[in-house]
Protein backbone atom coordinates (compact mmCIF):
# COMPACT_ATOMS: atom_id res chain seq x y z
CA UNK A 1 0.00 0.00 0.00
CA UNK A 2 1.35 3.54 -1.22
CA UNK A 3 2.79 4.74 2.41
CA UNK A 4 0.37 7.95 3.60
CA UNK A 5 -2.84 6.78 2.54
CA UNK A 6 -4.31 5.83 6.17
CA UNK A 7 -7.04 8.50 5.80
CA UNK A 8 -8.65 6.53 2.88
CA UNK A 9 -10.92 3.80 2.64
CA UNK A 10 -9.62 0.35 1.32
CA UNK A 11 -11.38 0.98 -1.69
CA UNK A 12 -10.23 4.63 -2.30
CA UNK A 13 -6.39 3.19 -1.21
CA UNK A 14 -7.03 0.37 -3.83
CA UNK A 15 -7.59 2.44 -6.33
CA UNK A 16 -4.75 4.99 -5.53
CA UNK A 17 -2.49 2.31 -5.97
CA UNK A 18 -3.76 1.37 -9.01
CA UNK A 19 -4.26 4.65 -10.63
CA UNK A 20 -0.61 5.74 -9.29
CA UNK A 21 1.05 2.69 -7.64
CA UNK A 22 4.03 3.65 -5.12
CA UNK A 23 3.06 7.14 -5.14
CA UNK A 24 4.52 8.65 -2.02
CA UNK A 25 2.24 11.27 0.00
CA UNK A 26 4.54 14.78 0.18
CA UNK A 27 1.92 16.90 2.08
CA UNK A 28 -1.79 16.87 3.55
CA UNK A 29 -3.57 19.45 2.69
CA UNK A 30 -6.62 18.14 4.12
CA UNK A 31 -8.60 20.83 5.64
CA UNK A 32 -10.08 19.27 8.76
CA UNK A 33 -13.26 20.30 9.79
CA UNK A 34 -15.10 17.83 6.81
CA UNK A 35 -14.59 14.17 6.31
CA UNK A 36 -12.73 15.14 3.10
CA UNK A 37 -8.56 14.44 2.46
CA UNK A 38 -6.46 15.98 0.34
CA UNK A 39 -3.32 14.86 -0.40
CA UNK A 40 -0.39 15.76 -2.45
CA UNK A 41 1.69 13.17 -3.81
CA UNK A 42 4.46 12.32 -6.37
CA UNK A 43 5.00 9.87 -9.36
CA UNK A 44 7.76 9.74 -11.91
CA UNK A 45 8.85 13.56 -11.16
CA UNK A 46 4.82 14.89 -11.41
CA UNK A 47 3.39 16.27 -8.89
CA UNK A 48 -1.17 15.37 -8.23
CA UNK A 49 -3.51 15.74 -5.89
CA UNK A 50 -5.55 12.96 -4.62
CA UNK A 51 -9.09 13.67 -3.09
CA UNK A 52 -11.28 11.87 -1.24
CA UNK A 53 -14.76 11.92 0.48
CA UNK A 54 -15.88 9.75 3.90
CA UNK A 55 -19.01 7.83 4.18
CA UNK A 56 -21.15 11.07 3.99
CA UNK A 57 -19.56 12.64 1.26
CA UNK A 58 -21.95 14.86 -1.29
CA UNK A 59 -19.06 16.43 -2.94
CA UNK A 60 -16.99 14.57 -5.06
CA UNK A 61 -19.65 13.36 -7.41
CA UNK A 62 -19.90 17.27 -8.14
CA UNK A 63 -16.76 17.56 -8.41
CA UNK A 64 -16.25 14.70 -10.87
CA UNK A 65 -18.66 16.24 -13.06
CA UNK A 66 -17.28 20.04 -12.91
CA UNK A 67 -14.17 18.60 -13.99
CA UNK A 68 -15.78 16.58 -16.78
CA UNK A 69 -18.38 19.51 -18.23
CA UNK A 70 -17.35 23.01 -17.19
CA UNK A 71 -13.74 23.22 -16.33
CA UNK A 72 -12.20 23.42 -20.09
CA UNK A 73 -11.94 27.31 -20.50
CA UNK A 74 -9.72 27.14 -17.28
CA UNK A 75 -7.86 24.01 -17.61
CA UNK A 76 -6.69 24.63 -21.03
CA UNK A 77 -5.25 28.04 -20.02
CA UNK A 78 -3.39 26.30 -17.20
CA UNK A 79 -5.76 27.71 -14.74
CA UNK A 80 -7.16 24.58 -13.16
CA UNK A 81 -6.13 20.98 -12.28
CA UNK A 82 -6.52 18.77 -15.20
CA UNK A 83 -8.51 15.74 -14.16
CA UNK A 84 -6.44 12.42 -14.28
CA UNK A 85 -8.45 9.77 -12.61
CA UNK A 86 -11.81 9.44 -10.62
CA UNK A 87 -14.16 7.45 -9.31
CA UNK A 88 -17.68 8.85 -8.31
CA UNK A 89 -19.11 5.47 -6.15
CA UNK A 90 -15.98 5.23 -4.39
CA UNK A 91 -15.68 9.07 -3.80
CA UNK A 92 -12.22 9.44 -5.21
CA UNK A 93 -10.35 11.64 -7.98
CA UNK A 94 -6.72 12.73 -8.96
CA UNK A 95 -5.21 15.56 -10.37
CA UNK A 96 -2.40 17.36 -11.68
CA UNK A 97 -1.26 19.62 -9.30
CA UNK A 98 -1.44 23.17 -9.71
CA UNK A 99 1.02 25.27 -8.57
CA UNK A 100 0.77 28.91 -7.17
CA UNK A 101 0.05 30.41 -3.60
CA UNK A 102 -2.77 30.67 -1.96
CA UNK A 103 -4.20 34.03 -2.37
CA UNK A 104 -6.20 33.63 0.96
CA UNK A 105 -3.69 35.20 3.82
CA UNK A 106 -0.75 36.46 1.42
CA UNK A 107 -0.52 39.72 -0.13
CA UNK A 108 -2.66 38.68 -3.35
CA UNK A 109 -5.70 39.21 -1.11
CA UNK A 110 -5.74 42.98 -1.06
CA UNK A 111 -4.58 43.28 -4.64
CA UNK A 112 -7.17 44.59 -7.11
CA UNK A 113 -5.51 42.82 -10.10
CA UNK A 114 -6.20 39.42 -8.03
CA UNK A 115 -9.97 39.92 -8.39
CA UNK A 116 -9.80 41.30 -11.74
CA UNK A 117 -8.35 38.44 -13.18
CA UNK A 118 -10.79 36.14 -10.82
CA UNK A 119 -13.77 38.11 -12.45
CA UNK A 120 -12.11 37.11 -15.98
CA UNK A 121 -12.27 33.95 -15.14
CA UNK A 122 -15.73 33.58 -13.41
CA UNK A 123 -17.06 35.01 -16.37
CA UNK A 124 -15.76 31.82 -18.39
CA UNK A 125 -17.55 29.26 -16.28
CA UNK A 126 -20.91 31.16 -15.86
CA UNK A 127 -20.75 31.97 -20.03
CA UNK A 128 -20.96 28.56 -21.18
CA UNK A 129 -24.49 27.25 -20.77
CA UNK A 130 -27.50 28.60 -19.11
CA UNK A 131 -31.29 26.94 -18.49
CA UNK A 132 -34.66 27.92 -16.78
CA UNK A 133 -35.91 26.97 -13.89
CA UNK A 134 -39.02 27.32 -12.82
CA UNK A 135 -38.56 25.39 -9.48
CA UNK A 136 -35.24 26.60 -7.98
CA UNK A 137 -36.70 29.69 -5.71
CA UNK A 138 -38.82 27.28 -4.46
CA UNK A 139 -36.25 24.11 -3.58
CA UNK A 140 -33.51 27.10 -2.11
CA UNK A 141 -36.65 28.23 0.28
CA UNK A 142 -37.41 24.77 1.60
CA UNK A 143 -33.74 24.29 2.00
CA UNK A 144 -33.25 28.07 4.55
CA UNK A 145 -35.85 26.35 5.95
CA UNK A 146 -34.55 22.67 6.35
CA UNK A 147 -31.25 24.65 7.95
CA UNK A 148 -33.72 26.59 10.54
CA UNK A 149 -34.83 23.35 11.35
CA UNK A 150 -31.48 21.63 12.26
CA UNK A 151 -29.31 22.44 15.47
CA UNK A 152 -27.70 25.82 15.05
CA UNK A 153 -27.23 29.23 17.25
CA UNK A 154 -29.66 31.49 15.65
CA UNK A 155 -31.48 33.51 18.15
CA UNK A 156 -35.63 32.16 18.09
CA UNK A 157 -36.73 35.78 17.57
CA UNK A 158 -34.68 36.05 14.42
CA UNK A 159 -35.73 32.47 13.46
CA UNK A 160 -39.05 33.62 13.42
CA UNK A 161 -38.39 36.78 11.23
CA UNK A 162 -36.45 34.68 8.94
CA UNK A 163 -39.43 31.90 8.97
CA UNK A 164 -41.94 34.77 8.36
CA UNK A 165 -40.04 36.06 5.49
CA UNK A 166 -39.17 33.26 3.43
CA UNK A 167 -42.97 32.24 3.37
CA UNK A 168 -43.71 35.26 1.82
CA UNK A 169 -40.80 35.39 -0.93
CA UNK A 170 -41.85 35.17 -4.15
CA UNK A 171 -40.73 32.14 -6.62
CA UNK A 172 -39.65 33.72 -9.82
CA UNK A 173 -38.61 31.89 -12.88
CA UNK A 174 -34.64 31.67 -12.24
CA UNK A 175 -31.53 31.53 -15.13
CA UNK A 176 -29.31 28.93 -14.22
CA UNK A 177 -25.85 28.91 -14.87
CA UNK A 178 -22.61 26.65 -14.07
CA UNK A 179 -21.10 27.75 -10.88
CA UNK A 180 -18.15 27.21 -8.41
CA UNK A 181 -19.88 27.22 -5.33
CA UNK A 182 -17.36 28.81 -2.98
CA UNK A 183 -15.94 31.46 -5.28
CA UNK A 184 -13.11 33.40 -2.44
CA UNK A 185 -9.65 33.46 -2.42
CA UNK A 186 -9.75 30.42 -0.04
CA UNK A 187 -9.83 28.35 -3.55
CA UNK A 188 -7.59 30.67 -5.75
CA UNK A 189 -4.08 29.95 -6.49
CA UNK A 190 -1.14 32.59 -7.95
CA UNK A 191 1.38 31.04 -9.80
CA UNK A 192 3.57 33.82 -12.06
CA UNK A 193 1.34 36.55 -12.08
CA UNK A 194 -2.10 34.51 -13.25
CA UNK A 195 -5.02 33.44 -10.74
CA UNK A 196 -5.92 29.92 -10.90
CA UNK A 197 -9.04 28.03 -9.50
CA UNK A 198 -8.96 24.93 -7.21
CA UNK A 199 -11.94 23.09 -5.27
CA UNK A 200 -14.70 22.28 -7.24
CA UNK A 201 -17.23 20.42 -4.36
CA UNK A 202 -19.91 22.62 -4.49
CA UNK A 203 -20.09 23.51 -8.24
CA UNK A 204 -23.76 23.20 -9.46
CA UNK A 205 -26.07 24.75 -11.96
CA UNK A 206 -27.61 28.00 -10.10
CA UNK A 207 -28.17 31.81 -10.84
CA UNK A 208 -24.83 33.58 -11.29
CA UNK A 209 -25.44 36.25 -8.38
CA UNK A 210 -24.72 33.28 -6.10
CA UNK A 211 -21.05 32.96 -6.87
CA UNK A 212 -20.95 36.80 -5.62
CA UNK A 213 -21.95 35.55 -2.30
CA UNK A 214 -18.72 35.12 -0.71
CA UNK A 215 -16.78 37.99 -1.79
CA UNK A 216 -19.82 40.25 -0.79
CA UNK A 217 -19.94 38.92 2.58
CA UNK A 218 -15.86 39.25 3.68
CA UNK A 219 -13.56 40.91 0.78
CA UNK A 220 -15.84 43.55 -1.05
CA UNK A 221 -17.11 44.56 2.44
CA UNK A 222 -13.69 45.14 3.77
CA UNK A 223 -12.53 46.87 0.31
CA UNK A 224 -14.84 48.13 -2.21
CA UNK A 225 -12.17 48.88 -4.67
CA UNK A 226 -11.56 44.92 -5.15
CA UNK A 227 -15.43 44.67 -5.64
CA UNK A 228 -15.16 47.48 -8.97
CA UNK A 229 -12.22 45.47 -9.75
CA UNK A 230 -14.08 42.21 -9.99
CA UNK A 231 -16.82 43.91 -11.88
CA UNK A 232 -14.28 45.26 -14.66
CA UNK A 233 -13.43 41.34 -14.81
CA UNK A 234 -16.66 39.81 -15.18
CA UNK A 235 -17.85 42.42 -17.31
CA UNK A 236 -21.47 42.87 -15.43
CA UNK A 237 -23.11 42.77 -12.52
CA UNK A 238 -25.95 40.19 -12.08
CA UNK A 239 -27.59 40.82 -8.51
CA UNK A 240 -30.54 42.20 -8.99
CA UNK A 241 -32.36 43.66 -6.03
CA UNK A 242 -35.20 41.21 -5.35
CA UNK A 243 -33.43 38.09 -6.23
CA UNK A 244 -29.77 38.98 -4.01
CA UNK A 245 -32.09 39.94 -1.10
CA UNK A 246 -33.31 36.26 -1.12
CA UNK A 247 -29.88 35.03 -1.72
CA UNK A 248 -28.17 36.40 0.77
CA UNK A 249 -30.56 35.47 3.47
CA UNK A 250 -30.18 32.04 2.25
CA UNK A 251 -26.54 32.12 2.16
CA UNK A 252 -26.60 34.05 6.24
CA UNK A 253 -28.49 31.32 6.89
CA UNK A 254 -27.11 27.83 5.70
CA UNK A 255 -23.64 29.27 6.77
CA UNK A 256 -24.90 30.10 10.57
CA UNK A 257 -26.11 26.74 10.85
CA UNK A 258 -23.21 24.46 8.96
CA UNK A 259 -20.25 26.64 10.57
CA UNK A 260 -21.97 25.62 13.93
CA UNK A 261 -22.64 22.09 13.18
CA UNK A 262 -18.94 21.39 12.09
CA UNK A 263 -17.68 23.27 14.63
CA UNK A 264 -16.06 26.70 12.99
CA UNK A 265 -16.81 29.27 15.67
CA UNK A 266 -15.47 32.53 13.14
CA UNK A 267 -17.16 31.52 9.71
CA UNK A 268 -20.27 31.33 12.41
CA UNK A 269 -19.83 34.46 13.60
CA UNK A 270 -19.56 35.89 9.83
CA UNK A 271 -22.85 33.51 9.71
CA UNK A 272 -24.43 35.69 12.34
CA UNK A 273 -23.39 38.79 11.04
CA UNK A 274 -24.51 38.32 7.36
CA UNK A 275 -28.20 37.54 8.51
CA UNK A 276 -27.92 41.00 10.80
CA UNK A 277 -27.01 42.33 7.29
CA UNK A 278 -29.16 40.72 5.05
CA UNK A 279 -32.27 41.80 7.27
CA UNK A 280 -31.83 45.10 7.27
CA UNK A 281 -31.40 45.40 3.36
CA UNK A 282 -34.13 46.98 1.66
CA UNK A 283 -36.74 43.67 1.01
CA UNK A 284 -37.27 41.82 -2.79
Amino acid sequence: MTPGLGKLSARQRALVDQWLPGAPVDRDHSWGLTTTTVLEVTRAGSRFVVKAGGDDDHHIRRELDAHRTWLGPWTGKGRAPTLVHGDADAKILITRYLPGELVLGSEHADDPATYRQAGELLALLHTQTAVADDDYERRENEKSLAWLGQPHRIAAPTVARLRSEISVWPTPPATLVPTHGDWQPRNWLVHDGLVGVIDFGRAAMRPASTDFSRLAAQDFRRDPALEVAFLDGYGADPREAGDWHRHRVRAAIGTAAWAYQVGDEPFEAQGHRMITEALSSAHP
